[in-house]
């Protein structure tokens, strides 16, 4: 079982910046990351495959958030820059056990962390 320890987060004004990092205890195929909204379903923010560091990005976050990795700590970062209001949200760190194809559908993801809040005041 792989445990997925999330960090950053927290209170931010429309157009600032905030950084979200996520360690991993075991390897995994890819780490991404998740958020959701109250009264929104989850939906995919970004996702980083370990061998080639290929990312994606949702359409909502293409040019403002950046995923990178480090592989030697086995640990991803959200740079998350020009935030929106419309980018508050819980934001969950998930991870894609190995073998599984790089996905957005949050159902294949086999690991997620406990999740943490950003909000983006107006």
């Amino acid at each position: 079982q792989v445990q997925l320890v999330e960090s950053g987060g927290g209170l931010v004004q429309a157009g600032g910046s905030l950084r979200l990092s996520c360690a991993a205890s075991g390897r995994t195929s890819a780490m991404g990351w998740f958020r959701q909204a109250p009264g929104k379903e989850r939906e995919f923010v970004a996702t980083i495959i370990w061998s080639g560091g290929s990312t994606y990005y949702a359409d909502s976050v293409k040019g403002r958030f950046t995923l990178s990795r480090d592989s030697a700590k086995n640990t991803v970062y959200l740079q998350m820059n020009s935030l929106k209001p419309d980018d508050t949200a819980v934001y969950y760190c998930a991870a894609l056990g190995l073998g599984t194809p790089p996905t957005t559908k949050p159902y294949n993801y086999a690991y997620w962390g406990q999740g943490t809040q950003v909000t983006v005041s107006s």
